[in-house]
């Protein structure tokens, strides 16, 4: 099932953490992509359908500078045709060491409207790469080549990315705390649910910072403390 521009518009405005807190309660604990960091903190959610590369252990002997001039190299083709709205996501084996690739390359996804792109590697130019208007994640700068140390082979096959499962087609959202990652089957009855759970959650900040305790509150044990909350959902149009 192809991610909805309805679906789309409501993971824009959710965040990762309280994504994290439906998924759980479906019994999916480990959605959150590990050790990755958003380069340009001003920018909004990132959302999309993952599209992805999977990197091996390069072996010096099929990995020259060289193999940059084939056309067919799956990095140069995973980077031209990943579709436009979705996220590339890479695994890169959580080796940072050398780098997933570079701002030329994020430049190009960027130009040709991919939503984001996200490796559990480093990325070269990451202060360039920082300053474009696409959501990247990395675990950290790193400044050698992939080439020295990683080997592009699979596009669009399942990977692992941060210690996640990432199928083609899932659904990845990303903001300032990290990117999480929606099986595709569910992202509908998921972002529904998560959009419902803003809400109550606005509610909550909201009494909390006029000196409301928790207590009854956060969860709602106390009834009145739902009863409140639909009538401030009616004044709020939420």
């Amino acid at each position: 099932m192809a991610l909805s521009k309805e679906t789309r518009a409501k993971l824009m405005g959710i965040s990762t953490a309280t994504l994290c807190t439906a998924l759980f309660k479906r019994g999916l604990r480990n959605q959150f992509i590990q050790d990755v960091h958003r380069l340009n903190p001003n920018l909004p959610n990132m959302v999309g359908e993952a599209y992805t590369l999977r990197y091996i252990p390069a072996r010096e002997d099929l990995n020259t500078i060289e193999v940059f001039k084939d056309r067919a190299h799956p990095q140069r083709v995973a980077v031209e045709q990943c579709p436009v709205g979705a996220v590339l996501m890479i695994d890169s084996r959580k080796n940072a060491r050398a780098a997933s690739a570079g701002s030329i390359l994020v430049s190009r996804l960027m130009a040709r409207g991919v939503a984001g792109v996200v490796t559990d590697g480093g990325f070269r130019d990451s202060p360039e790469i920082g300053a474009l208007s696409i959501p990247a994640y990395h675990n950290r700068p790193s400044a050698p080549t992939n080439l020295t140390l990683h080997q592009a082979l699979d596009i669009n096959m399942p990977i692992g990315c941060g210690d996640v499962a990432v199928f083609p087609g899932d659904v990845v959202v990303g903001d300032g705390d990290g990117v999480v990652v929606i099986p595709k089957e569910i992202a509908d009855e998921i972002a529904h649910e998560a959009v419902e759970m803003t809400a109550f959650e606005d509610f909550v900040t909201e009494k909390v910072l006029e000196g409301r305790s928790i207590l009854g509150l956060y969860p709602p044990t106390d009834e009145n403390s739902l009863v409140e909350f639909k009538a401030w959902r009616i004044t709020k149009n939420r």
